[in-house]
């Protein structure tokens, strides 16, 4: 299956949403007076925000500016993803994006006149990870088997699972996740992951699909239980958890990344420089040591070329994918 396939939480002193990173001189970028925005297009707290912030202050270290982060939510981020497409090419506005908002939001939103595989560029991906199938403690189920199970025991749609959205990462790793076990359950989706997670801590919703950042914690502190991953191998932070495909479900593999975007129109000597500064920021020893510690892992070291062919191919995968499956915004 095509992939849908850290960071230091920081105090960073910010307007609203908004987080300003770095104070350093002028960079290569045409513009060094103006601030770079860096658009998380989900709310504060949750997994794309947690690595689009630790992200941000090496690539600020690295570009010689100072990067604001904004997170814009809304729509499964959407809302955050075309708004930097309609801004101006200027290179002072980009996107951290998660791989869904490029891949498969747009097969979604079908009345949206704005085409992203042409209004946004890729600059470079910056993580890989896999997602976190965590249970609320009470859930009487301890391996993935136990919880397939129960699922199936129980009558169709009484069991749940929460998302930060329609279209969202942890959304789509529940429906790929549903098909493959052959259980049905009900979707709850939320205005981002962060809600979406809390409810399963208090008991309203059974399970979650998650990014590992934001779960982790819980996980260590014993408000959630943690059944799978959903990579090819486990990960570091949790080495005692399986895989779905060692847990019993062969093949099931569901992955993701982050990546940083610009509007189309950027010229390609400020690309350049922005791919620069983005490539040396992803590869930082700092950074790398908090993706390992919150179950991330390193992106591919390839020029932003080669992550574009790949976004391509992604998306013409989900695009069979949503029409197969039906997925709808609801």
């Amino acid at each position: 299956m095509p992939c849908t396939r850290l960071p230091r939480r920081t105090a960073l002193a910010g307007l609203g949403a908004a987080a300003l990173i770095g104070r350093a001189p002028p960079g290569a970028l045409a513009q060094p007076a103006r601030p770079i925005t860096l658009v998380v297009p989900y709310a504060a707290g949750g997994g794309t925000d947690i690595v689009g912030r630790e992200f941000a202050i090496g690539f600020a270290e690295a570009l010689g500016q100072v990067v604001v982060v904004d997170n814009r939510g809304g729509a499964a981020g959407h809302v955050g993803a075309t708004g930097v497409a309609r801004s101006r090419p200027d290179a002072t506005t980009l996107l951290f994006a998660v791989s869904t908002n490029i891949v498969v939001n747009p097969h979604l939103q079908k009345g949206d006149k704005l085409d992203l595989a042409t209004a946004l560029q890729p600059v470079a991906q910056v993580s890989t990870y896999q997602y976190l199938l965590v249970v609320h403690p009470d859930v009487p189920a301890r391996t993935l088997a136990e919880l397939i199970a129960y699922v199936k025991s129980r009558p169709k749609g009484e069991l749940t699972y929460s998302s930060g959205g329609v279209g969202n990462a942890n959304h789509l790793a529940g429906v790929l996740f549903s098909e493959a076990a052959g259980v049905e359950m009900e979707h709850v989706p939320y205005r981002g992951t962060a809600p979406a997670l809390l409810d399963v801590v208090a008991g309203r919703v059974t399970m979650n699909f998650s990014s590992p950042p934001p779960a982790l914690a819980l996980v260590r502190e014993g408000k959630l239980r943690a059944i799978a991953v959903t990579g090819e191998a486990r990960i570091p932070a949790l080495p005692e958890i399986p895989t779905l495909t060692e847990a019993g479900l062969p093949g099931a593999v569901i992955t993701g990344w982050h990546g940083v975007f610009a509007p189309a129109g950027v010229p390609a000597a400020q690309m350049d420089a922005l791919e620069a500064a983005a490539r040396k920021a992803a590869a930082s020893p700092r950074y790398l040591e908090r993706l390992a510690h919150d179950g991330l892992e390193p992106a591919p070291d390839r020029p932003r070329a080669a992550f574009a062919a790949a976004v391509v191919q992604e998306s013409a995968y989900w695009a069979r994918k949503v029409k197969e499956l039906d997925l709808k915004l609801e």
